[in-house]
C-alpha cells in the first residue's frame, strides 16, 4: 500500500504529460475552440429590437442576407475595445447586415452605452436573459458570428475582433 501511495503522484504526472502531448500534437489553437454550429443553419431565435418593442427579430429575418452578429454588453471591457471597428465594418461593407445582441445586460445600461459610444449596428436586439446567446453557444463576450445568404454560420470568433481579423478572416468570406 505504501508503494502505491509513492507511485501515485508519478502516475498522475505521467497521465497529465501524455494528455498534454496528445493535445499539442493535434495542433489545436486554444483561442479558437471548435464550434458545433459552423456550417449549420442559424439557430432559432425570436426577440425584439432594443429601440422598438414592436419590431420583432428572428432567425427568419436573416434569409438571403450576409449577416454579422455580435454579442456584446455595456459592462464588457473587450467589447468596448472592438466597438469602434464595427463602424469601419459598416463603412467597408455597407450591404452587410450587422446585428448586435445586448447579452445579459440591462436596458438602460445598453442604451447609455450605445448613446455614449455610438451605434454601429443595423439592428440591436435584446438578449437580456441570455437565451439567444445560449442557442448560439456563447460562453464569453464578445463573440461574433458571420452568417451567409443561405442562413448558415460560416465563421465564429471568440473575443474582440481586430483589423487583422476583419481583413484576413471575415472579408474573404463576404
Amino acid at each position: 500500500m505504501k508503494k502505491f501511495i509513492l507511485i501515485l503522484p508519478l502516475f498522475i504526472l505521467f497521465l497529465t504529460f501524455t494528455f498534454l502531448l496528445i493535445y499539442l500534437l493535434q495542433q489545436k489553437d486554444p483561442h479558437k475552440p471548435p464550434s458545433a454550429l459552423l456550417n449549420k443553419e442559424t439557430p432559432f431565435f425570436n426577440t425584439t429590437s432594443l429601440f422598438d418593442e414592436n419590431l420583432k427579430i428572428s432567425n427568419k429575418d436573416l434569409n438571403n442576407k450576409n449577416v454579422l452578429i455580435n454579442f456584446f454588453a455595456s459592462w464588457c471591457a473587450p467589447c468596448k475595445v472592438e466597438h469602434p471597428l464595427f463602424f469601419e465594418i459598416k463603412k467597408e461593407f455597407p450591404e452587410l447586415l450587422i446585428i448586435g445582441f445586448s447579452h445579459k445586460d440591462k436596458l438602460e445600461d445598453t442604451i447609455k452605452y450605445l448613446s455614449d459610444e455610438g451605434n454601429p449596428y443595423s439592428l440591436v436586439a435584446k438578449d437580456f436573459e441570455g437565451s439567444v446567446g445560449f442557442e448560439f453557444g456563447v460562453f464569453g463576450l464578445p463573440e461574433t458570428f458571420l452568417i451567409n445568404k443561405e442562413g448558415k454560420i460560416i465563421y465564429k470568433h471568440i473575443g474582440p475582433i481586430t483589423k487583422k481579423i476583419i481583413f484576413n478572416e471575415i472579408k474573404p468570406l463576404l
